[in-house]
């Protein structure tokens, strides 16, 4: 085995951003706990979710249209819509990362806008997959953790129309939804992707409405895109973006 190559500091240092991140995230499953089953789901379903799908905008996603009375297939694909972006971080991680075999897809399900922030600017391949793994993991158990203190709770509280908790999906996508508005393209962006999903409320069913708001930001990006400005994967440039 080689010698760590990274300051005691430096490890200690990585360590506990990543602990501070997973605690800071992790704690937001107690609420997606309490509105899936609010929404509808099992407790079980609810811990399931959490385990296999492991996203936490998707699985808000999909439970909202569930709870608005849409098809599975439409809350599915609405989900799958959101974490296409996990694909990217993937694209830019696997050379960073260097892992093969069953490391690699391990790494794959805790792949998350955390773990990808925490470890795409470190120097050393080494202190990359610390910041990763230290992380993806924390953030991974905690999350786990909540879902299942939000689900029982949630199930004590019975009708969640007491508490306003009929209202928690959509508080949930504002708050993954306000960081990003720090400059007037994404604001334009939300506003328009707003306005179509709206547009299609009374002419579409449950979950069509946030697909094709997901497709106004896509057409947007993609007809936005600069390719000689753009960073090819590999190099230092970070991509960002909530979970």
């Amino acid at each position: 085995m080689s010698e760590s190559t990274l300051d005691p500091g430096d490890r200690s240092a990585i360590i506990r951003d990543g602990l501070a991140v997973g605690v800071a995230t992790g704690a937001y499953g107690v609420g997606f706990g309490a509105v899936s089953v609010a929404s509808g789901l099992s407790v079980a379903q609810t811990c399931v979710l959490s385990l296999l799908m492991f996203t936490g905008a998707s699985q808000f996603a999909l439970i909202g249209v569930v709870a608005a009375g849409g098809a599975p297939m439409s809350g599915a694909a609405t989900a799958l819509l959101l974490g296409t972006r996990n694909t990217l971080y993937g694209l830019r991680m696997a050379p960073l990362l260097k892992w093969r075999g069953w490391r690699r897809f391990a790494a794959a399900h805790v792949l998350i806008d955390e773990s990808t922030a925490m470890s795409v600017n470190r120097d050393t391949t080494e202190a990359a997959r610390l910041g990763f793994l230290t992380t993806g993991a924390s953030v991974f158990v905690l999350w786990n953790v909540a879902t299942a203190i939000g689900a029982f709770a949630g199930e004590a509280v019975g009708d969640p129309r007491t508490f306003g908790l009929d209202a928690a999906v959509g508080a949930a996508f504002l708050a993954l939804l306000w960081p990003r508005l720090h400059d007037l393209r994404n604001v334009l962006v939300a506003l328009l992707a707003a306005a179509v999903a709206l547009a299609m409320v009374p002419l579409t069913a449950p979950g069509v409405p946030v697909l094709a708001a997901g497709g106004v930001a896509l057409l947007v990006g993609v007809l936005g895109r600069h390719p000689e400005r753009d960073p090819a994967p590999g190099t230092d440039e970070t991509a960002g973006g909530q979970r």
